[in-house]
């Protein structure tokens, strides 16, 4: 179930008594199509997330902790010019429409009460945040601007006036009557009646066919609506296991119950947490993720070409051959020719073909397949030294990359200062201030015996746990010989079970989280150094041991702890 009318009509039935007559302190916008509004009532913060992501437009109470950028886009400005400070009068949707109407009342300059208006329209790809005046509905300013050329409909401008957009009529089905529902059903079969209402998609038209294929009366459509009145979070999971979340429970459908939540906002929260995280940091994370693509394709195109290389010099032997042939047979080349077969006495005198250079002596060709060999024989140390560079490079952008898809929006900052430092991404002229890693910054877990885990999340992190946070007598861990999180169990004296859940949140947080079998090395803090020079996250150790886990997300993610 999508975020389509009935849904924002349940979602409305807990937003609005909590947030009206509150009053907006905060305006931020943390990525390109989110704005977080923090509301004070009551003494308490309330956080409202709006996003007009084409893919999952929505809009919650959230409790996430979300970064506010050092420096505000100008819709974000605007809006904190007119709506900071105003009270929050009153919230509609549009009929059963995605649109969302915030009313607001603040005084302007000369002290004037303004009715204001910040309409969410989440409509997919068409997805707007639109603030505009009550009074002459001039829009002030919206989050997507949109020529008059892509959108002939109507003009989304700042001074233009606002419209709404092309909105389909349908019936209401939460205000029919029994009278209105004899009138249609004696009409029109329950097919047809289900695709006349408004406010349904596709998995509500199915549920609601369901209950009237099994009772095609009043009372069964009756029953189907009034859940929306009374609404809980409720996540179900596909044969395919795609995760989709409704505001009741479905009984007509395909799907299998993974959790359920009273209150629809937390449980809006946890249900979009993962994939709005993996979208937030997919946003930060963009220039990094080019650099390290670029970079990888680079050194594999480079460990392609000297393995090339490699291959020659060590098959070398063939032009020694063609030498020690030339010069055993000096007397019967004639001068000037471009090619030769002689005997090759190395393999019982076959003819062997051998190329000249018609403006070199025999002698001086001879000499020349001997240079040429002794070149290669030489290059075979110089290139082997450049393999593993190249290789040494590419196992640290793989771990930049395993760093990527573990963090959250906030580490993305330090993955780019590490790679500023590194030279691999210019300095800004205007930089911001680097942060100092903290605890805060790492992921925490508690393990079935109440022992703690920590986990770093990129290699400043990883640096900062092993070799300053953990103490000597900890256990560290890291996956055997591929990119992944350091992990510190907070102990000297590990049971076999501690080690085992230890390892496998090791495993989760590497890049062999969907492997079924991953080795996992684990020793002592003490044991572990950091060699002189080294990259961010490159350490060395000695004296570990290994065990063989299956990460589970299942099993590993309740375990953390939330900060």
């Amino acid at each position: 179930m999508a975020f389509d009318g009935l849904f924002i009509h349940s979602l409305l039935h807990d937003l609005t008594p909590t947030l009206v007559d509150s009053r907006l302190s905060k305006i931020y916008q943390p990525f390109n199509q989110d704005l977080i509004l923090i509301f004070r009532k009551n003494r308490r913060n309330y956080q409202l997330l709006i996003s007009a992501n084409a893919q999952y437009p929505r809009t919650y109470l959230t409790k996430q902790t979300i970064a506010n950028p050092d420096k505000a886009p100008i819709f974000v400005m605007v809006l904190r010019k007119y709506l900071e400070g105003s009270v929050l009068q009153s919230i509609e949707q549009v009929g059963l429409d995605r649109i969302i109407n915030f009313h607001f009342s603040n005084r302007n300059e000369l002290g004037d009460q303004v009715k204001l208006i910040l309409s969410v329209e989440l409509m997919g790809r068409h997805s707007n945040v639109i603030l505009y005046n009550k009074q002459d509905n001039h829009i002030i300013d919206l989050l997507k601007r949109i020529n008059p050329d892509e959108n002939r409909a109507r003009i989304l401008l700042p001074k233009a006036k606002y419209e709404l957009p092309p909105l389909k009529p349908g019936i209401n089905g939460l205000n029919i009557s029994e009278n209105d529902f004899k009138n249609l059903s004696h009409d029109i079969d329950a097919s047809t009646l289900v695709q006349k209402l408004d406010g349904l998609d596709r998995d509500d038209r199915n549920e609601l066919l369901g209950y009237l294929e099994d009772d095609y009366s009043f009372s069964s459509f009756k029953t189907f609506f009034n859940q929306f009145d009374n609404p809980r979070a409720f996540v179900l999971k596909t044969p395919r296991n795609k995760r989709k979340i409704f505001c009741y429970l479905p009984y007509h459908l395909d799907l299998e119950k993974e959790s359920s939540d009273p209150d629809l906002n937390m449980g809006l929260d946890d249900f979009y947490e993962y994939q709005a995280n993996r979208d937030w940091v997919k946003q930060r994370a963009s220039q990094v993720e080019r650099v390290v693509k670029n970079e990888q394709k680079k050194l594999s195109k480079k460990i392609k070409k000297f393995e090339k290389q490699l291959n020659l010099a060590e098959n070398s032997e063939g032009y020694r051959i063609k030498g020690e042939i030339l010069n055993a047979h000096l007397p019967q080349i004639k001068p000037g020719v471009n090619k030769i077969s002689l005997p090759n006495y190395y393999d019982n005198n076959a003819p062997i073909e051998i190329k000249l250079n018609p403006a070199l002596s025999p002698a001086r060709n001879a000499q020349k397949y001997f240079t040429r060999y002794k070149k290669l024989r030489d290059s075979i140390k110089h290139i082997n030294e450049q393999i593993k560079i190249a290789q040494d490079n590419l196992r640290y952008f793989d771990s930049i990359q395993t760093a990527i898809d573990n963090a959250d929006p906030q580490d993305i900052d330090q993955i780019t200062d590490e790679l500023i430092n590194q030279g691999y991404i210019h300095k800004q002229k205007k930089t911001r201030r680097r942060k100092k890693v903290t605890e805060r910054n790492l992921n925490e877990f508690k393990l079935s015996s109440g022992k703690h885990v920590l986990v770093g999340k990129n290699n400043y992190q990883n640096d900062w746990l092993t070799l300053k946070k953990a103490n000597k007598s900890d256990y560290w861990f890291h996956v055997k010989n591929m990119p992944g999180s350091h992990v510190i169990l907070r102990d000297n004296q590990p049971s076999e079970k501690d080690i085992k859940e230890a390892a496998e949140i090791a495993a989760f947080f590497s890049k062999g989280k969907n492997s079924a079998h991953v080795q996992v090395d684990y020793v002592q803090d003490k044991r572990v150094k950091k060699p002189n020079g080294a990259k961010p996250g490159f350490v060395i150790y000695t004296g570990q041991n290994s065990i063989e886990v299956t990460p589970e997300e299942e099993e590993i993610m309740p375990k953390k702890i939330e900060k």
